[in-house]
């Protein structure tokens, strides 16, 4: 991956680059360069360079839970701590490992990942598996991949993703204000709104899910409950799709993977405290650097007190002037499709 990229200047005057990506790695540059100067990013070499890796993601990462249980298990790395995911960059192994996992009676979900961050250690290239995405989209990829630069906590996989989500929310929408364009706000808003219908359906999902696991009901009876909550979600977002959205079909390709405890859990990590981040941001004024101390004395407290501070900060929510978004994209395909 490192060494087939290039620096984005060499494909510009390459005259075989294609023109559509000439135009993205064009757009790609002025992202970046927001990033550093307007969101208090790391200002780096990563994603000023680009590499074709001839295949449809980066990586794949490997999630798992129990039957009946929206727990992730995780798995510990050297130096980079605890995960509620393994990655692998060879689709057959993450595969191998669901099937292993699966005969253990696990829920499982392979899921393609398009873009990681090395959290600084080596400087990330743009990649062909989505540098061609829709302007929100790929803004939205490179600010979250940069905030895991700025602040990473090792084994708080939720704390690190919803972090970034919210990063990545507060740069697109700044973003998309400075590029004053009507057709791409229309095109921000369309897509703010479909997440939030979607982020609504699917934590309803995992609110039903929780109840039925906590019932002291048999394990048949639980079982059956969650087959009709997932029955449910995928005929709930038909109905969503044919009747709020008049017909928009861009999510049928997310809804057609099955749904099980390990998918809707991995999503969840990606949001599940962004509410909280995005309160902290409303109290420091929408000022992003200190947004970023606030959040680094967090990352530094005990995890039990860290998480204590972050259910508070999500409860006052309501009472702060926050945008009501949700998590937009890209962050669902791009880290969790």
């Amino acid at each position: 991956m490192l060494s087939a990229a290039r620096p984005i200047p060499q494909w510009l005057s390459d005259p075989d680059t294609p023109p559509q990506l000439r135009q993205q790695l064009e757009l790609a540059q002025k992202i970046r360069t927001f990033a550093s100067q307007q969101l208090a990013l790391p200002d780096n070499a990563s994603y000023t360079r680009y590499a074709d890796l001839h295949r449809s993601s980066a990586v794949w990462n490997v999630f798992a839970a129990q039957e009946l249980s929206l727990e992730l298990k995780t798995w510990c790395y050297p130096l980079f701590g605890c995960a509620s995911y393994r990655g692998y960059f060879r689709q057959s192994d993450a595969e191998a490992l669901a099937r292993e996992l699966s005969a253990q009676g696990l829920d499982v979900f392979v899921a393609p990942v398009p873009a990681y961050s090395t959290l600084g250690w080596f400087s990330d290239p743009l990649l062909n598996t989505f540098v061609n995405w829709p302007e929100p989209q790929l803004a939205g990829l490179i600010f979250h991949e940069l905030a895991h630069q700025l602040l990473y906590v090792s084994d708080d996989t939720r704390f690190n993703e919803s972090f970034a989500t919210a990063v990545e929310r507060e740069g697109v929408r700044r973003w998309v204000q400075a590029r004053d364009d009507p057709r791409l706000r229309e095109l921000y808003a369309q897509e703010q709104a479909h997440q939030a219908d979607l982020a609504a359906l699917l934590e309803q999902a995992r609110a039903d899910l929780r109840q039925a696991y906590a019932s002291s009901a048999p394990a048949t009876e639980r079982r059956q409950r969650k087959e009709q909550i997932l029955a449910q979600l995928q005929a709930q977002y038909l109905a969503l799709r044919d009747t709020r959205w008049d017909g928009y079909d861009g999510y049928d390709g997310f809804f057609r993977a099955p749904w099980n405890n390990a998918r809707l859990a991995a999503l969840a990590a990606y949001q599940d405290d962004v509410p909280a981040f995005e309160a902290l941001l409303a109290r420091e004024h929408r000022d992003l650097p200190s947004f970023y101390r606030e959040v680094k004395k967090l990352a530094d407290m005990a995890p039990e007190k860290r998480n204590a501070r972050l259910r508070a900060l999500a409860s006052s929510a309501t009472d702060l002037p926050i945008r009501d978004t949700m998590h937009d994209r890209q962050s669902v395909a791009a880290h969790a499709q």
